[in-house]
């Protein structure tokens, strides 16, 4: 499933360069963009492409602690702080990126 979810980070990366090339083309371009983007595969597409790129973040930062052997003072952090440390960073940077949009 993990490696399935590739497909689909690679669909969210194409609809994100067609949402830039049609806000910088034009108004009309831009209102083109949304009514395609509103069709009702596209948004279930993209609520599929949702789920799998959370399946790929969550299975992603369970495999950080196989790969990175972080050691303070000569002991081994367990993995599951490192994976508590990148939920933490998560939750930082969204909400530093919900503020930003919101204020």
């Amino acid at each position: 499933m993990r490696e399935l979810s590739s497909i689909f980070i690679a669909w969210f990366v194409v609809f994100l360069m067609r949402l830039l090339s049609a806000v910088g083309d034009s108004r009309s371009a831009y209102d083109h963009f949304l009514d395609w983007a509103s069709s009702p595969l596209v948004v279930a597409l993209n609520v599929l492409t949702l789920v799998f790129i959370t399946l790929h973040a969550v299975t992603w930062f369970s495999l950080t602690p196989q790969a990175m052997a972080v050691q303070v003072r000569g002991r081994a952090v367990p993995g599951s702080v490192i994976i508590a440390a990148q939920y933490v960073g998560l939750a930082i940077v969204s909400a530093f990126i919900f503020w930003l949009v919101t204020r």
